[in-house]
C-alpha cells in the first residue's frame, strides 16, 4: 500500500533543521505484514530526544530511514501466526496497540533478565534498520527504506513485529497510549524498575523533558516525595503544578539536597554529575539519558565505596512492556498519573523540522504528531 511518511535522508545535518531540512515527507510503499507481523494505522506519534539524536548524528543509523519510535495505532491486518493462538500476542484486527522501540523475542539470555538487559535479537534488528527476522517492509522508488527501532511511526501506517506492541483497552486514548511506548516506559521504569525507592522515599529527577517529567509523574503516582531539577523556568513551574518541589541545579547543590534515588534524564554529562552529587549515601543514581558517545563525566570512585553508592544504567526503563504498560494504564485510570500534562504541542508531519529545533532548545516536553484519517487514508 502507499503511505505518507517522514524519511531522514542523512544523519548529522546542521541545525536549525528548519533550514537544513534533513527530512523528506512524501509517499512510500509499505508491504503487507509477514509472519509474526502486524500492520498498524498510526493515530499518534511522539517526538523524542532519541529521534533527535539520530537527526543530529549523536546516534548514527543507516539512512534513508523512516523515523519515529513512540506511537499508538489501530491494527488493520495481521500476518500468519498472530492472534491465532500460535503465539502469546493474541492481537486482533481493530485492537489499539502501544508501539515500543525494543522488540523482545522472549527467548534470548538477555530477555531472561526481567528487563535489566535489552533483547539481543531486537537490538541487532534495530541497529541494522530492520524488523525482527531481517526484513524491511518499507520502500521508495524501488529501493528499501530502513526502519527506525522496529517502529517507524512518523507515517500514516507501519508494519511491525508483533513483539514490538502491547495491546491496550479501548478506553485508553491514542494520545495517552503513544506516551506509554517510550516516555513513560523509560522515565517511569527508571523509578519503578531500576531505582526501586522505599515507600515514601524522596525521588529526585534531573532533566525535566518528556522522559524526566514522566519519571516525576510516576514517582508522584507511587506516592513518593519528588524533587524536579532543571534549568528551564517553565519546566520547573510545571513540576510544581504537578506536586513536586522544583529547583535549578545550582539551588539543589547549594542547599545540599540529597535523595536516596536520583534519576538522570537529560542525556548530558553535567546532568549526570549533578544527579550523582544529589544522591544520598547508600543511594542509587539511575541514568536513562543518552549523551553523545564521545562525551565523558567525572565522579569520585571513592564515594562509591565509602558511601556505598550504586550507579545504574537503565535502557527503556529496564522495562518488560507487556508487564509494565498495564500498570501505568491502571494508575492513569485511577487519576493518579495525569499523562495529558506531558503533551506540549500537536503537530503535523510537515512541521517536524521546526519541532526538532524546539525540542533541541528545551522548549517542549512531548510534541505529538496526530493523523486525520480522512486526510491520510
Amino acid at each position: 500500500m502507499q503511505i505518507t511518511g517522514a524519511v531522514l535522508e542523512r544523519c548529522g545535518a546542521p541545525a536549525p533543521w528548519a533550514d537544513s531540512r534533513p527530512l523528506t515527507v512524501g509517499p512510500l510503499e509499505l508491504d503487507p505484514p509477514g509472519p509474526g507481523e502486524i500492520a498498524v494505522r498510526i493515530e499518534a506519534a511522539g517526538l523524542c530526544h532519541s529521534d533527535l539524536s539520530v537527526v543530529d548524528g549523536n546516534r548514527v543509523r543507516p539512512t534513508p530511514m523512516l523515523l519515529g519510535h513512540e506511537a499508538a495505532g489501530i491494527v488493520e491486518a495481521a500476518g500468519d501466526g498472530v492472534g491465532t493462538g500460535l503465539d502469546s500476542t493474541g492481537i486482533a484486527v481493530g485492537t489499539r496497540v502501544v508501539m515500543t522501540f525494543l522488540p523482545r523475542c522472549g527467548e534470548c539470555a538477555e530477555c531472561a533478565t526481567d528487563g535489566r538487559l535489552p533483547c539481543s535479537v531486537g537490538s541487532a534488528a534495530n541497529a541494522a534498520g530492520e524488523l525482527v527476522g531481517g526484513v524491511r517492509r518499507l520502500h521508495r522508488d524501488g529501493a528499501d527504506v530502513h526502519h527506525h527501532l522496529g517502529v517507524s511511526a512518523f507515517a500514516t501506517h507501519a508494519v511491525v513485529s508483533a513483539t514490538s506492541v502491547v495491546p491496550v483497552p479501548d478506553d485508553v486514548p491514542a494520545d495517552i497510549a503513544a506516551l506509554l511506548g517510550c516516555a513513560v516506559l523509560t522515565g517511569g521504569g527508571a523509578v519503578l524498575n531500576a531505582g526501586r525507592p522505599a515507600a515514601g522515599a524522596t525521588v529526585a529527577v534531573v532533566g525535566l523533558g518528556g522522559v524526566g517529567m514522566a519519571a516525576l509523574l510516576v514517582a508522584r503516582a507511587l506516592r513518593h516525595k519528588v524533587v524536579g531539577v532543571d534549568t528551564v523556568p517553565a519546566k520547573l513551574d510545571l513540576a510544581r503544578e504537578l506536586g513536586a518541589r522544583a529547583l535549578t541545579p545550582a539551588e539543589a547543590l547549594d542547599e545540599g539536597l540529597r535523595a536516596p534515588v536520583v534519576v538522570e534524564a537529560a542525556g548530558n554529562p553535567r546532568a549526570f554529575e549533578t544527579a550523582y552529587a544529589l544522591t544520598a549515601p547508600g543511594g542509587t543514581t539511575v541514568t536513562v539519558g543518552l549523551p553523545g558517545p564521545d562525551q565523558r563525566a567525572s565522579i569520585s570512585p571513592l564515594s562509591l565505596t565509602a558511601e556505598a553508592r550504586t550507579v545504574v544504567g537503565s535502557y527503556l526503563g529496564s522495562a518488560v512492556p507487556s508487564r509494565d504498560i498495564p500498570r501505568y494504564v491502571e494508575l492513569w485510570r485511577a487519576g493518579r498519573l495525569p499523562l495529558e500534562r506531558l503533551v506540549s504541542a500537536r503537530i503535523g508531519l510537515d512541521e517536524l523540522p521546526r519541532a526538532l529545533d524546539r525540542l533541541a532548545a528545551g522548549e517542549e516536553l512531548r510534541q505529538l504528531i496526530t493523523f486525520d484519517e480522512r486526510k491520510t487514508a
